[in-house]
């Protein structure tokens, strides 16, 4: 039997080494998360560097607040995502910190009572200041004002989150960013977040009509017109599932990762692993080769892809 199977790779690290070759080794070892990790490095350095893909990528949790804000950014400024679909969460999260405010690091053991008495709300191990949220309000009401009033009636959410982020001066934001190369931030469940009364007060005040069926517009021009078609997904929920439902259109996505930390015994979409989006149609199964489904935790795992994948493309132009 031996002579039928392949050995398991014995990782070799030392010092010096570098992210890619570091991905490399977990990726020879062929089982584990390790495996994964660095198969998904060389599944995103082949969107980012094939002309032919549409990459998406998904968030989910507060992925901003926690870190990645910047990597996202940077992504899309540099052209290797095409659209980003989000919770309301990580929007606000960007918008926090294009205004000036900042995320403060907490603890997890906190007594949330206390924290309630001094004004700081917690995300885990995340704080926030809670009048940032009526700052924000007011910061995002005069963003709206500035508007003209025909384009708030009746505005699809990608289409308003540009308008705010061509309001922006921030360079590092998401929102800015996004919108100075009009990649489309789609956020099916954008009212579920600290902006979705804020948003509900202002429409009773002045003119502000929200048409999320026109969201799919755009995204569906996005997906028919791909070549090939690419998902970074991390977290699950809402966004998850609307990138992959979109595209049972064109018979499922041709590539994607996937991170995420639910289980998969209770059935839920989040912690469902990408084979099981085949029986859907939002995954082509002959694809499989071209996905990796990893259980963790996404800002200790998406960095290393990222820096493995980005050298792996920068090693291709120099070749």
């Amino acid at each position: 039997m031996s002579t039928r199977l392949k050995r398991v790779h014995q990782m070799r690290l030392r010092a010096g080494m570098t992210v890619g070759e570091l991905a490399d080794e977990m990726r020879k070892t062929g089982v584990m998360q390790a495996g994964r990790v660095g198969k998904a490095a060389e599944i995103v350095a082949e969107m980012f560097s094939d002309p032919e893909y549409t990459t998406f990528i998904t968030l989910s949790g507060p992925l901003c607040h926690g870190g990645l804000r910047v990597v996202f950014s940077d992504l899309i400024r540099d052209g290797y995502v095409d659209a980003v679909v989000t919770n309301g969460a990580n929007m606000v999260g960007d918008l926090i910190e294009a205004m000036g405010a900042h995320h403060y690091i907490g603890k997890v053991d906190a007594d949330d009572e206390e924290l309630y008495e001094k004004g700081i709300n917690r995300a885990y191990d995340i704080y926030f200041e809670g009048k940032v949220f009526e700052d924000l309000e007011k910061y995002v009401y005069k963003i709206l004002d500035d508007i003209p009033e025909e384009t708030r009636d009746g505005i699809p959410f990608n289409g308003l989150l540009k308008e705010i982020g061509l309001r922006l001066t921030d360079k590092d934001s998401i929102l800015y960013n996004a919108a100075k190369r009009d990649v489309p931030i789609f956020s099916p469940g954008f009212l579920d977040c600290m902006l979705g009364i804020p948003l509900y007060m202002y429409s009773k005040q002045k003119k502000l009509v929200i048409n999320p069926l026109r969201d799919f517009d755009r995204f569906t021009d996005m997906v028919y017109e791909a070549k090939k078609s690419g998902a970074i997904i991390l977290g699950g929920g809402t966004p998850k599932h609307h990138t992959q439902y979109l595209h049972t259109l064109r018979e499922g996505l041709d590539a994607a990762i996937q991170i995420g930390s639910a289980r998969v015994e209770d059935g839920s979409l989040s912690g469902a692993p990408l084979k099981e989006s085949i029986s859907w149609g939002k995954l082509k199964g002959e694809q499989m080769d071209m996905t990796a489904t990893i259980f963790g935790e996404v800002t200790s795992i998406f960095p290393l892809i990222v820096a493995a994948a980005l050298e792996k493309v920068e090693g291709r132009k120099k070749g």
